[in-house]
């Protein structure tokens, strides 16, 4: 009876370790911190093809040569709605400059919605549909809002998860090489 207790209190002991060795290896892993980033941070643009309201196809190429930010974003997203007003300052401020572009794609809404809100706002910026989710796919996206800066030479600079300000937007371009 005493073995068959001490083993008990062994195989309770050795759990009980192996709890905290779990735990305190976990001290620290902020869960959210995967989001602060980009697996595509300082790598290559990946190659996407989207298209405007307007029918005008847009493909990685065509933001070669220009420091871009390039917004995931949807219609009945509330901090997508927050974050519009920082994004419609930051294209008015550079709208007359076609050596930036701010690329607003719309994944995860109908077209009718947003055609809508374009309507409504008439932003001063390049809106983008992708129906099928290749763009997001392609950017690894987890969300929306999410943000990310593209320099002329087409790598991926800078991101941000969640609603960015005018702030952040002009901080992202710096890194991205512009003005």
């Amino acid at each position: 009876m005493r073995h068959r207790t001490r083993w008990i209190a062994a195989a309770v002991g050795v759990v009980v370790l192996a709890v905290v060795v779990v735990l305190a290896t976990q001290i620290g892993s902020d869960p959210r911190a995967d989001a602060k980033t980009s697996q595509l941070a300082g790598k290559p643009l990946p190659e996407f093809t989207v298209r405007t309201l307007d029918g005008t196809t847009i493909t990685s190429d065509d933001l070669l040569g220009r420091s871009t930010i390039v917004n995931f974003w949807n219609t009945w997203c509330v901090p997508c709605v927050q974050e519009a007003p920082a994004l419609a300052r930051f294209g008015a401020a550079h709208a007359a400059d076609d050596s930036v572009l701010l690329l607003a794609v719309v994944r995860d809404d109908t077209r009718r919605a947003v055609e809508k809100w374009v309507a409504s706002r008439d932003p001063a910026w390049t809106v983008a549909l992708d129906p099928g989710g290749q763009a997001a796919l392609a950017f690894g996206t987890r969300g929306q809002p999410e943000t990310f800066a593209v320099s002329p030479d087409g790598v991926i600079v800078a991101y941000q998860f969640g609603p960015a300000t005018q702030a952040d937007l002009e901080t992202m371009l710096r890194a991205a090489g512009g003005p």
